[in-house]
């Protein structure tokens, strides 16, 4: 079967999504779908509570593929039909409440309607009838139940579940064309957010038709089995704050400047006191990092739009204020030791090392009650956010600098090590190792560079080299991989022994440097991480002893 919409039995469908069948029948008919699901709530941004209702992870691989399934068949009724994908921009791939707004973005009206009770309207029988009767699918009844059965909740499609919104959005395509054909009609751009419907327009003449608009959008609503929320229907003009999702429009699209002020105090309440509320509810450092992370989004955007090329150093106001909250975060409350290392593989062979070696290092591993294991320090991920704000590249040592420069204030950057202790009396809480490849006497290699660049003195780096790890700033360490063989140099790749380099992967041979015809760091990592209860960590431990040395000082 090439398409969801020759499926025509359970086991077919079975088999369409790889599931085995005798699964799809247990939790169908022996777990029943019901009992799989945990229900919380969790505030909402105009006050009150939502109820979320997520499956749990046996039912929620289930829902992920099935749903995966449905996108790929609505990029072929796109196709199929020529149907502009530009109305719907929840849930969807590079889409967003900011692609949303841009629609609306400086018009002389935008009207709002909200949809009431959204998702309890996907009720069973429209989720089974949609996929037995939509001309894109007429599938046979017994798979339309299926697929009704394995992601409805309590009789209607849960927020929480990852295949409720593909449904909510193939199920609401034929209103979106409805209301996209009727707001040309009135000389109006039209999008939807879930149950948020916006409309926009110039046209100086669309007071005099609203009411008639209005009463023909009620009607095509419920037609389309919807009700419109009257209480959330607001229109506003040019000269009033135009809100679209959240964002504001009037010119450029923007955070309401009471989301940003609020954002700023809590960080501040939280690195006075150490903690803060969202709503009168104590709330998460998480919580606080994504209301930083979606102000940053936008700003970003804002960037583009101004032509200004980006830079670390020369950071806006909105900017800086997420840098501060992020070093605070990672780099003076990090409740477990953070590592920093050169390279994306170091992290690997390290945590392989430790696998394979974790009633030697208690402090640094442990084995979970499941079998698994759990990480002492916690290991730095370069991220998109942290290359954007400070500095801090994808892979290599070279910028590592930058952190430590934004713990003394040097090149042009903060010292925001000074300004949390001055201002709110903060002292780090944890270590924070920076490890190198131990190459302090080659003028070309990042830990020289490093050194230089801090002042090093020729007494502190031999005593580096000789002793591995060294303290440069408060909680903030340098850390060395051992030298082996009685060599000069060492890098961490060093540690393994010949057998382990010298391993054959499909006919090639390990090169450290990708040269064509091997293979290099990141598939030689890969079966580090496979295989690490076979490989020899014995040279790992002198940089793993002096991991427990700093955490324990």
């Amino acid at each position: 079967m090439s398409s969801i919409r020759d499926i025509e039995t359970r086991n077919e469908l079975s088999d369409f999504l790889r599931i085995p069948r005798n699964k799809l029948t247990h939790i169908l008919y022996i777990k029943h779908v019901e009992n799989l699901y945990v229900s919380f709530v969790i505030p909402k941004k105009s006050g009150g509570e939502r109820q979320i209702n997520a499956p749990t992870d046996e039912l929620k691989g289930i829902q992920q593929k099935l749903a995966a399934a449905l996108w790929e068949h609505q990029k072929d009724i796109w196709k199929e039909h020529n149907i502009c994908p530009n109305i719907s921009h929840a849930f969807e791939k590079n889409k967003s409440i900011l692609t949303n707004a841009k629609i609306h973005r400086n018009k002389r009206f935008v009207l709002n309607v909200d949809l009431e009770n959204f998702f309890d309207s996907f009720h069973f029988g429209r989720v089974r009838g949609f996929f037995e009767k939509n001309k894109n699918f007429n599938l046979p009844i017994e798979v339309a139940t299926v697929i009704a059965q394995l992601t409805c909740y309590k009789g209607c499609l849960p927020q929480g579940a990852p295949s409720s919104p593909i449904i909510t959005n193939l199920i609401c395509q034929a209103l979106d064309i409805r209301l996209l054909n009727m707001a040309k009609k009135y000389k109006l751009d039209y999008s939807r957010y879930a149950d948020d419907l916006t409309f926009s327009t110039n046209d100086k003449h669309f007071l005099a038709n609203y009411k008639k608009f209005i009463q023909e959008l009620a009607d095509r609503i419920e037609h389309s089995g919807f009700k419109i929320n009257d209480s959330k229907t607001v229109l506003r003009y040019r000269d009033s704050r135009q809100e679209v999702t959240g964002l504001i429009v009037n010119k450029i699209i923007n955070v309401d400047r009471r989301y940003y002020k609020s954002t700023r105090a809590m960080a501040n309440k939280l690195y006075a006191t150490g903690t803060f509320e969202i709503d009168g509810v104590e709330a998460t450092t998480n919580q606080l990092e994504g209301r930083f992370a979606f102000i940053n989004q936008i700003q970003r955007h804002n960037n583009k739009i101004d032509g200004n090329p980006h830079s670390f150093r020369h950071l806006c106001a909105r900017e800086e204020q997420y840098r501060k909250f992020l070093f605070y975060k990672y780099f003076l409350a990090n409740d477990r030791p953070l590592i920093i290392t050169e390279g994306k593989t170091d992290v690997v062979y390290i945590k392989a090392a430790l696998k394979n070696l974790p009633n030697s290092y208690p402090d640094l591993i442990s084995k979970t009650d499941n079998n698994s294991f759990s990480f002492n320090p916690s290991f730095l991920n370069r991220t998109k956010r942290l290359r954007y704000l400070f500095g801090l590249s994808l892979d290599g040592a070279d910028t590592l600098k930058n952190i430590y420069n934004l713990y003394v204030g040097k090149e042009n950057l903060p010292d925001y090590l000074k300004y949390f202790k001055d201002t709110f009396d903060i002292q780090p809480n944890k270590p924070v190792i920076l490890i190198f490849d131990n190459e302090i006497n080659n003028k070309d290699k990042p830990l020289c560079k490093f050194a230089a660049h801090i002042g090093m003195s020729s007494k502190d780096r031999a005593a580096l080299s000789m002793n591995l790890y060294a303290k440069i700033s408060d909680n903030l360490y340098i850390l060395t991989n051992p030298i082996v063989n009685g060599g000069d140099e060492s890098e961490i790749e060093d540690l393994f022994d010949d057998a382990t380099l010298s391993h054959v992967i499909d006919g090639r041979s390990f090169s450290r440097k990708g040269e064509e015809g091997y293979y290099g760091k990141e598939t030689f990592s890969k079966y580090i991480a496979s295989h690490y209860e076979s490989i020899d960590f014995s040279r790992f431990e002198p940089l793993l002893k002096s991991l427990c040395k700093i955490i324990n000082t």
